[in-house]
């Protein structure tokens, strides 16, 4: 097939219609499977060992008054952690429209995606070097892997639309999920052998900690070689010279474009917001229930466990009720929860694991489940052929943007010192989402898209 052909043959290929209902089968197991593969990157890495890691690193390194000085900027040792998740997501947000339009313009996701998710995998094995007072090497490779972990998701959430049919897509989104929950579950098993026991494998607790963290990149790196075997590229625009250096003139564009579309800009904004939130609470809760309530790291690992476990069963659960009663209403039915359960983590007692074990049964089941509902509500959003700069722009929503809270919660704990007042300073976030979401009519949001139409959204 000449080139000339094939661009004209490759748009109607780029929707999830393909010919073969057996190959787009085959594609979505293979897209399960980079949720499998970074998703212990989540778990073990961002939500249970560095945060209460690289705080006690940063404290080491502290003076008199608890503060280390990065580039000569006092900042509290308890706080650079959250401070170095934000800068993460600003260098991502840079980077994203760069990808987005590359991958569109060329059609090649698929090398952005490895490369991408190997930056990411290399600095996250780096974590093993990280111990003493090396705060500084910490922040970067956070930065450097919280970033890479962005980026690769934009062209990873852009092949939804792609690989599943529209009522298929709810559905398809939830088990990506609930395979990632698996994995993050999986390893944190592992973790939790390795941590506990790892005087009877002649480890230091930092060693053990270290270990769990470079494994988690190793992971990561090793399972990423499935989706690069399944997936395939599509070109759904036409090509052009100078997509890199186009990058932020294509995100504008695309901005541009969703001018056109209100309704599906105004869903990416109420997710901007309460999206921001959920990201901060599992960033910041191993920190909080180590720093504030003094439980021990077993006691995170263990609870972080048992979010996995529900998540599998909230993501796919939840993917039942949408069936029943539409994305929209599930989603809000979510936001309220999570409000309550930081409400809750407000007035929990220290040094009582019971209580910290129920919060997080709340969080796994809600977590994978609205996260699933609002990507998958999404796609059906986004105009056909426009699927990767869409998606960069819900990818600069779900985590290049999603640098207030933890901005928020690390002021608040700077300007107060207690971490009460940092966790419930993020309710706003959720609050706020809700009466957006609310005020998206979203079956007219699909039509205005130029989409079908599900029985239930």
């Amino acid at each position: 097939m000449s080139a000339e052909t094939a661009d004209t043959a490759e748009p109607a290929e780029s929707t999830a219609g393909a010919p073969d209902p057996g190959e787009r089968r085959r594609e979505q197991r293979g897209w399960y499977f980079y949720d499998f593969a970074c998703s212990v990157y989540s778990t073990s890495v961002l939500t249970v060992f560095l945060g209460p890691y690289l705080t006690s690193i940063a404290k080491a390194a502290a003076d008199a008054d608890g503060f280390v000085h990065p580039l000569g900027i006092p900042v509290r040792a308890g706080s650079l952690f959250a401070y170095a998740v934000s800068a993460s997501v600003i260098v991502a947000v840079i980077l994203m429209p760069v990808v987005g339009a590359a991958a569109d313009r060329s059609g090649r996701k698929k090398p952005l995606l490895a490369a991408a998710a190997y930056v990411g995998a290399t600095a996250t094995a780096g974590m093993f070097f990280l111990d003493g007072t090396r705060y500084l090497l910490g922040a970067f490779l956070l930065i450097v892997a919280n970033a890479a972990i962005s980026v690769s998701m934009v062209l990873y959430n852009a092949y939804l639309p792609q690989i599943a049919e529209p009522d298929e897509r709810d559905a398809v989104s939830s088990r990506g999920w609930a395979f990632g929950y698996t994995s993050g579950a999986l390893v944190l098993v592992l973790n939790l052998i390795l941590y506990t026991g790892h005087d009877s494998f002649g480890l230091s607790e930092s060693d053990a900690v270290r270990i769990c963290l470079a494994s988690a990149g190793v992971w990561w790196g090793a399972f990423t070689v499935v989706p690069l075997r399944r997936l395939r590229d599509r070109r759904v625009t036409p090509g052009g010279h100078g997509a890199v250096g186009s990058g932020w003139r294509q995100l504008m564009a695309t901005l541009r474009d969703m001018r056109r579309h209100p309704l599906t800009l105004s869903f990416l904004l109420a997710y901007l917001v309460y999206n921001d939130g959920v990201q901060t609470v599992i960033s910041q809760a191993s920190v909080y229930g180590s720093e504030e309530l003094g439980l021990d790291q077993t006691t995170l690992i263990t609870a972080v466990l048992l979010v996995q476990i529900l998540a599998v069963a909230g993501a796919l659960g939840m993917g039942r009720l949408a069936q029943v009663y539409g994305a929209k209403r599930t989603i809000l039915a979510s936001l309220i929860v999570w409000t309550l359960i930081l409400v809750a983590g407000y007035f929990l007692p220290a040094d009582t694991p019971v209580y910290f074990y129920a919060l997080a049964a709340a969080i796994g089941l809600v977590l994978g489940g609205s996260q699933a509902l609002s990507r998958s509500l999404y796609s059906h959003l986004v105009p056909r052929g426009k699927e990767a700069e869409y998606f960069s722009a819900y990818e600069m929503s779900d985590r290049g943007l999603s640098w207030l809270g933890p901005l928020v919660f690390g002021l608040a704990y700077q300007l107060t010192g207690s971490y009460r007042d940092a966790i419930i300073s993020l309710v706003i976030f959720f609050v706020v989402g809700s009466v957006l979401l609310a005020r998206v009519p979203v079956r007219l949001a699909v039509a205005a898209a130029g989409n079908p139409v599900p029985e239930r959204i």
